[in-house]
């Protein structure tokens, strides 16, 4: 399995009556993020009272980078998500050190 470097963290500020609508776009990219992206090498839905966060784990801080301009991610998962925004979502990367 290849060594995650870097996350990349999207929180999603999603109402509870549109998160299982939400869950489906996740489960709908999930392969296909996997499969298809360079460097991808997870990804997890996160869930909270007051939030939705998706996990994706890179092997490097570039291709988490890269992803976000991906046409998978400004095509299709952002444009399939964007219904259910309540606010507009907060994106991080991190690099993972040691």
């Amino acid at each position: 399995m290849k060594k995650i470097e870097a996350y990349l963290e999207i929180t999603l500020k999603i109402n509870e009556e549109n998160r299982a609508a939400a869950a489906g776009v996740y489960s709908k990219y999930r392969a296909p993020f996997l499969e298809t992206i360079q460097g991808a090498v997870s990804k997890e839905l996160l869930l909270r009272n007051e939030d939705v966060q998706v996990l994706h784990g890179f092997t490097s801080v570039a291709d988490a980078e890269a992803y976000l301009t991906s046409d998978l991610f400004t095509a299709d998962v952002v444009v399939e998500l964007k219904p259910y925004f309540a606010a507009a979502p907060e994106v991080n990367i991190y690099k993972v050190v040691g």
